[in-house]
C-alpha cells in the first residue's frame, strides 16, 4: 500500500473512531480516555470533532508530505498499527455492550482479517 493510500486509510480511521466515540460516550457505554478531548466532549459534538479531525488531518498531511524518509514511513505504520488496536477495542466494546447482536469471536475474526488484508499489502 503506497503512503497516500496509507495516509488517507489512517484519516478515515480517525473519522470512524471520532464518531464510534461519540456513541459510546454519548450511549453511556464508554468514557473519553483522553483528558483533553473529554473537555472538548462536555462542550459538545463540533468541539470535539472538529479538533479531532483537524489533528487527524494535519497528522495524515505531515506523514505523507514527509513519505519518502523513514521516521514518517515507521510513523504511519505505527499509527495504523495503532488505530488499528483501537478499532478492536472499538469492536469489544460493542461485543460487550450489544451482547445480543455482536460477540467478541465475531469480533475478533472481523479485526483479525482487517489486520491481515491490510498488513499483508504493506
Amino acid at each position: 500500500m503506497n503512503a497516500p493510500a496509507k495516509c488517507t486509510l489512517l484519516f478515515l480511521l480517525n473519522l470512524l473512531d471520532a464518531k464510534l466515540t461519540l456513541l459510546w460516550v454519548r450511549a453511556g457505554m464508554a468514557e473519553e480516555g483522553n483528558w483533553l478531548m473529554a473537555r472538548l466532549l462536555e462542550g459538545g459534538d463540533a468541539p470535539f470533532l472538529a479538533v479531532k479531525l483537524l489533528v487527524g488531518a494535519f497528522a495524515a498531511y505531515v506523514l505523507w508530505r514527509w513519505s519518502d524518509r523513514g521516521l514518517a514511513r515507521g510513523g504511519l505504520n505505527v499509527a495504523l498499527a495503532l488505530y488499528i488496536g483501537l478499532m478492536f477495542i472499538h469492536a469489544v466494546t460493542a461485543a460487550t455492550t450489544l451482547n445480543d447482536r455482536f460477540s467478541t469471536a465475531a469480533a475478533l475474526r472481523f479485526f483479525e482479517s482487517v489486520a491481515v488484508a491490510l498488513f499483508s499489502a504493506v
